[in-house]
């Protein structure tokens, strides 16, 4: 291994610096984006149940938003229960804009990544290229040294496409992954709005 970094000269520090970071972002988000952290399953049914048993307090908003993604979107909805229906779809939104947002965390970087990689590869191809030609000399070629270029060259471009490719799947499946559970918040929120508003029956039998 050491010995292919050697061959592929200083423009591969750059290459493997990116890999790195692509790595750790990718097993950070792999973790993070877990669907049954961000959305557990059985959240909403429980929320609605305690709304419909004994209504909602601070102390309860205060668990249920740091619960998870979900119950801070829900809660930020129930602390505005008693207000018309727009405005708890306002305060649904903000927060779940907010929750996006910390969904999407580190992807425009691991995007980048997928995008720079191939163009720090081009220049390690170019660095070899002037290795190749400061070879060619009046009494004749130098072949260490074209040897030398072509490794650079060769080595460089290898380098960013493997780590291209990998960064841009998992920036599209994670980003994928995100819309999709934003979905699914956005489906739980409006569910919420409309039982609590009295406009679908469901868990609650609790007047208003």
């Amino acid at each position: 291994m050491f010995a292919i970094i050697q061959a592929a000269g200083w423009p591969i520090w750059p290459l493997l610096l990116t890999s790195v970071i692509a790595v750790a972002l990718i097993i950070e988000r792999s973790i993070s984006l877990r669907e049954s952290k961000i959305v557990p399953p059985t959240l909403l049914e429980q929320v609605l149940s305690v709304y419909a048993r004994q209504g909602i307090t601070p102390d309860i908003l205060d668990k249920l938003a740091k619960d998870s993604p979900l119950g801070e979107v829900l809660a930020a909805g129930l602390r505005n229960e008693k207000s018309p229906r727009h405005v708890m779809k306002e305060a649904i939104e903000e927060a779940g804009r907010a929750t996006a947002h910390n969904l999407e965390r580190f992807l425009t970087t691991l995007g980048t990544i997928a995008t720079a990689a191939p163009l720090l590869g081009l220049f390690g191809t170019v660095v070899g290229m002037i290795e190749i030609f400061g070879s060619q000399a009046p009494g004749g070629t130098n072949p260490q040294q074209l040897a030398h270029g072509i490794s650079i060259a060769l080595y460089n471009t290898a380098a960013g496409i493997a780590i291209s490719i990998p960064s841009l799947i998992f920036y599209r499946h994670f980003k994928n992954k995100v819309d999709g559970i934003v979905v699914m918040m956005e489906q739980a929120a409006s569910k919420l709005i409309d039982i609590v508003h009295g406009e679908r029956e469901g868990y609650l039998g609790r007047p208003k």
